[in-house]
């Protein structure tokens, strides 16, 4: 019996409560739980309707320590999956302490007060979580998380040093909207906004927004412009493998995009400095999250696909080699199965693996991990079975210098 409660009812949450319905010899009994109960009593009637399960839902607001424990006391599971906001992370990472729950997220742990992410807050735990016996698995989204297994997938089957790692995000669908946000507007604004930054020679190198930008091809999309950003996953990755020399991010944006991102930050509407309004205090970038569409909202007319990999040279055998693992995921089939876009499915489905891989005892172990220390075989196994099949080339012109 595995009894497991997912905290968060947004699109990924949504995907992941799916998908753990499809793997209910593993999960026993789930619990969906958000601040808002009728998101969950949603999910938890079309769940029912499509696999003629029910699954349980209650509230919890987990900005509260407090609240997490009561409601781990209530259910008492033998996991958390984390799909809330990287606010909360903290919060409910205190209440698994205190109630012997472990831990699963997607996304590493942001300050509200400061747009900046990195994994010291919750590498800060690690100790406890062992001390406590209990262990705790740190963005198992997709990137970061099936991109930091296909990392060691790529240095366990293809390399024996890695030296350079691109990690590549292209999301070449049309939702037909102006402007929108893939997931939740708060958090991909902060994360798009922030300086980029990318390892090389042992250095953390700083470049304005967007500053660097290229021309990637995307396997059965083609051409598209891509900007170097910092993403998480580079942190845990050059640390777990040191042979690396030059690590980087990138993503790619439209320029209709990007134009009103400008405007957006421009007429301060980004900013995350509270502002006096008409008595109240608001914080700018709250504001414009509660007028732009939801990202849960956006699949039924959402086209195309995603595609998301990691670009690889290094050494085997004493020869230099390059590799390119990735994943293309389209936007339709990802609402005909669950009812979401392609990236909550993508963010959702390695989620529910990574904690099947824990509940079935194929990851294991005390303290706190990134997923790239784990065996990567496994998970890319569930990966092909629950939607995301991978695909690999060799030698190939990876278009990077």
């Amino acid at each position: 019996m595995s009894k497991v409660i997912i905290v968060g009812a947004g699109g990924v949450g949504r995907v992941v409560a799916f998908k753990c319905a499809q793997a209910k010899e593993v999960f026993t009994e789930i619990i969906l739980a958000s601040r808002t109960k009728e998101k969950c009593d949603n999910i938890a009637a079309d769940i029912q309707r499509q696999y003629g399960l029910s699954i349980k839902t209650d509230q919890v607001d987990a900005d509260h320590v407090e609240e997490v424990v009561r409601l781990f006391k209530k259910h008492e599971p033998q996991l958390v999956i984390n799909v809330a906001l990287p606010y909360q992370d903290l919060s409910i990472m205190d209440a698994c302490l205190q109630q012997g729950v472990h831990y699963l997220d997607t996304a590493n742990y942001e300050p509200p007060d400061e747009a900046k992410f990195e994994y010291s807050w919750q590498w800060a735990y690690q100790d406890r979580f062992k001390n406590a016996g209990l262990i705790a698995v740190l963005g198992c989204g997709f990137d970061p998380g099936v991109t930091g297994v296909f990392t060691c997938h790529a240095a366990k089957q293809h390399f024996d040093e890695i030296h350079y790692l691109d990690i590549v995000d292209c999301n070449a669908g049309d939702h037909g909207k102006p402007f929108a946000t893939n997931f939740n507007p708060e958090i991909n604004i902060r994360e798009i906004t922030q300086n980029g930054q990318y390892y090389e020679n042992g250095n953390w190198i700083q470049t304005k927004p967007h500053e660097i930008g290229k021309v990637l091809n995307y396997p059965n999309i083609g051409p598209r412009q891509s900007y170097l950003i910092y993403h998480e996953e580079l942190e845990s990755l050059v640390k777990n493998f040191p042979s690396i020399k030059r690590a980087r991010f990138w993503m790619t944006f439209g320029e209709e995009y990007l134009t009103h991102l400008r405007v957006i930050q421009n007429i301060g509407m980004a900013s995350i400095e509270p502002i006096e309004y008409e008595g109240k205090k608001i914080i700018p970038l709250q504001f414009l999250k509660a007028v732009l569409p939801d990202p849960g909202d956006l699949g039924e007319s959402y086209e195309g696909e995603t595609s998301i990999g990691c670009r690889v040279k290094g050494l085997k055998d004493g020869l230099e080699k390059t590799y390119y693992i990735y994943n293309n995921c389209k936007h339709q089939d990802a609402f005909h199965e669950t009812g979401t876009q392609a990236v909550s499915f993508t963010t959702g489905v390695p989620a529910m693996i990574g904690a099947k891989m824990v509940l079935t005892g194929k990851w294991s172990g005390a303290g706190v991990f990134n997923v790239e220390e784990f065996d990567p075989d496994p998970f890319l196994d569930d990966l092909k079975t629950y939607g995301l099949p991978w695909h690999e080339l060799e030698n190939v012109d990876l278009e990077f210098e």
